[in-house]
């Protein structure tokens, strides 16, 4: 291999190793963020529905989505528990 193609074998699987740390770094920043998805965009199950996306209204008190860490309570109608 020469030196251009090494080079930028290295680069690439450098860049792919931070885009994985950094997105295991944020995971633990997000939380669920209760009362704010719109209709069939919730992103996990409710208490009256079994999956993500089925959601039958919109700010439904027990469908989250996932939101970086400390956004939520900023949210109007945000709450970190379901309701």
């Amino acid at each position: 291999m020469n030196k251009i193609k090494t080079i930028t074998a290295a680069t690439i699987i450098t860049g792919l190793t931070a885009l994985s740390v950094a997105s295991i770094g944020n995971a633990a920043d997000q939380e669920k963020c209760y009362g704010v998805a719109k209709a069939g965009k919730n992103d996990c199950a409710t208490k009256t529905s079994s999956c993500a996306g089925t959601s039958t209204e919109n700010s439904q008190s027990d469908a989250f989505i996932v939101v970086p860490g400390g956004l939520c309570e900023r949210l109007a109608g945000g709450s970190l528990e379901s309701m």
